[in-house]
């Protein structure tokens, strides 16, 4: 078996298979580099015994520097290997002059490094008893049509890539330093070119650790991995793939090096279109002709991704053809399309929120991927790396309104999901870039919207010092509102720190500035987190006043999310009063809400308390299903809440614990 073979067994049945299935031609696709060649040609050697007339070989020279070969000069080549004379003639008569002299014969016949269905078309022979197999960089789906069996080949796991390198520098080498063996394949990204190179850079060095060559490889982030993935008198890897970007159309050549800069693992058709100032159908064909050309792959619907050293190389194609200012034309275009979005997406999730104005650089003119609150969460959701990517690629470039307004867009999927880690990380970028901004509202906002995911997370203390310094910052400005919702978060912290007077000192505070402003939502929010403390102190009749006012202003300003908020709790609190049956209903029709905007933390508080409830009427099963149905959710959304309910299924006691989050931030 050939050295960089190794790992390509299942493959191989792949191949037996479409045999089986009747295949006389079959196509295998890959990108540069996979090891298409190899495997076909083992696979042929394999077959002999049933091919008795012998086995053709010739390279169509697909990405080759001087063009591929045309038909009528592979076919030339095919008649003389069989003996035949070759007539100057054109490309219909040498085909078929080509299959006559075949049509007796049983061939193996590898029509290597293919570039299109047209330049192998002219080469299959008529007769069913050969069997063709083409390699091209592309997927050839023009042969569809003649009854092509396809295999895409991928990349190799990393067993058979750490097998390959043994191969290459020996099994105790690899034993001594088998993770950064593992790491190499990694930075390899499992393309067997790369592993062979760096195996043979390796072998070709003793004395250097494997470790100090994955140091080499991991520094170099761009053109230094490719340039170092090289030995000399062997094809690189760069210039592998160079040959498969020369023969891109200049359209698609240029999506190709936009896709590059991104700083998104995945992308899909309007991120495409946007990052290019392009149309949504411009985007599709291009899209179509790099995954044609296999150097993006389409990995669901609507989504594609590079390949790690696909993603380096077109990323160095950028820098090497693009002028600066068209690759920060180009990036600024992919923020200001995140803004947009998400912006849209917040005004659908939490329309009774204020937001500050947004700026665009380049507007976006595309449509909306999404309708409705369930679609525009996913959506969130969906992209949430590729909207963190831009967070912090505007922050790192200077665009700092932007990297700030990214935070407070991206606010209903932190508030619906909890992703806690990120929730607090793009706060602590959002203050920074308000601040280096200069922008005093936006520092605020950030601040408060912050400590709601701080204390939510347990991080108390550190909350409070948030909002402490959001207190100061909006009493110098004046501002009632930001003001107002300071003193929430305070008393929402001392409430969650067991120190309840305090805590409705400073939200009575709350209520007192916001009224003075006009702001009842706010005042409602207040209300929602005091009538916690006040079931908390065992006075559940007075909560019920509470989360009633809450709820009654919560629908007059079509706040639908902090509404079923308040429900559930007013719920909760008439079950306390002694009014069961209507409390039940309560937090079950809170509970339709939550479960019909994918408002998965709120579904698990809910449950939780119909869970406590049924627990202490003695309904066990109930309450165990509750409670099991609440954990399941705090697992993907809560960890901290999931392990708490661990084990106490069926557990008697109070619901009453903290707020995790008093709601939108109200500005």
């Amino acid at each position: 078996m050939p050295a960089n073979f190794t790992g390509r067994e299942n493959d191989l049945a792949v191949l037996s298979d479409l045999r089986e299935s009747s295949s006389r031609l079959i196509v295998v696709s890959g990108p540069a580099g996979i090891g298409k060649t190899t495997l076909v040609s083992k696979w042929l050697r394999s077959l002999s015994a049933d091919f008795p007339d012998g086995e053709l070989y010739v390279d169509l020279r697909g990405h080759s520097a001087g063009g591929p070969v045309g038909p009528a000069e592979a076919l030339g080549q095919f008649l003389r290997a069989l003996g035949a004379t070759v007539p100057s003639a054109g490309t219909a008569e040498l085909s078929s002059l080509w299959r006559s002299h075949i049509a007796d014969r049983r061939m193996a016949i590898m029509l290597d490094n293919s570039f299109t269905a047209a330049q192998v078309r002219p080469l299959l022979p008529g007769d069913a008893g050969s069997l063709v197999v083409v390699t091209s960089r592309r997927r050839l789906t023009g042969l569809r049509l003649l009854g092509a069996g396809f295999h895409q080949l991928e990349a190799l796991e990393t067993a058979a890539g750490v097998e390959l390198l043994t191969r290459g520098i020996g099994a105790e080498r690899v034993a001594r330093e088998l993770f950064p063996a593992r790491r190499l394949v990694a930075l390899c990204a499992g393309v067997p070119l790369a592993v062979c190179l760096a195996s043979a850079r390796l072998a070709a060095r003793p004395r250097q650790s494997v470790e100090a060559l994955v140091d080499v490889l991991a520094r170099d982030a761009g053109d230094g991995r490719l340039t170092a993935l090289h030995v000399e008198g062997e094809m690189s890897v760069r210039s592998a793939l160079d040959a498969s970007y020369a023969v891109l159309s200049t359209e698609t050549a240029r999506l190709y090096r936009t896709l590059g800069l991104l700083p998104v693992t995945t992308f899909d058709v309007l991120m495409a279109a946007a990052s290019c100032g392009e149309s949504v159908e411009w985007a599709e064909g291009r899209l179509d002709e790099l995954v044609e050309a296999n150097l993006v792959e389409d990995v669901g619907p609507d989504s594609y991704r590079f390949h790690d050293l696909l993603r380096l190389h077109a990323h160095e194609r950028a820098k090497e053809d693009d002028a600066r200012t068209a690759r920060e034309e180009a990036l600024r275009r992919f923020c200001d399309w995140c803004l947009h979005t998400s912006t849209a997406a917040q005004q659908v999730l939490t329309p009774a929120q204020f937001t500050l104005p947004r700026t665009y650089a380049y507007p976006p003119a595309l449509p909306l991927p999404f309708s409705g609150e369930v679609a525009a969460l996913r959506w969130l959701d969906a992209h949430r790396t590729q909207l963190l990517g831009a967070v912090h690629l505007a922050a790192r470039t200077g665009w700092h309104e932007t990297s700030w307004m990214l935070v407070d867009a991206l606010w209903p999927l932190f508030l619906r999901l909890r992703h806690y880690a990120d929730w607090i990380a793009a706060h602590e970028t959002g203050v920074e870039s308000a601040r280096r901004a200069g922008n005093g509202a936006a520092e605020r906002q950030m601040l408060n919207s912050g400590a709601i995911g701080l204390s939510a997370s347990g991080r108390i203390e550190e909350a409070a010092h948030w909002y402490t310094e959001s207190l100061r910052a909006a009493r110098e400005a004046g501002d009632q509102r930001d003001e107002g919702q300071a003193l929430l978060g305070l008393g929402a912290c001392h409430r969650e720190a067991g120190r309840l007077v305090v805590a409705a000192r400073y939200l009575d505070e709350a209520i007192s500035v916001w009224e003075d402003c006009g702001y009842p939502r706010g005042t409602a929010l207040a209300r929602t987190t005091l009538g916690e403390v006040a079931l908390a102190e065992g006075e559940p009749d007075k909560a019920v006043d509470l989360f009633a006012r809450a709820h009654a202003a919560m629908v007059a300003v079509e706040d639908p999310h902090d509404a079923a908020r308040a429900l559930a709790f007013l719920g909760r609190a008439e079950v306390q009063a002694g009014s069961h049956a209507a409390g039940v209903a309560k937090m079950n029709e809170a509970l339709e809400v939550f479960t019909a905007t994918g408002a998965a933390f709120w579904q698990g508080r809910t449950l939780e308390m119909l869970g406590r409830t049924a627990a202490e009427r003695g309904e066990e099963a109930a309450a165990a299903e509750f409670l099991g149905r609440a954990r399941a959710l705090f697992e993907v959304t809560s960890p901290d809440d999931a392990r708490r309910l661990g084990g106490q299924v069926g557990l008697k006691g109070s619901v009453e614990r903290r707020l995790d989050g008093a709601g939108p931030v109200p500005e």
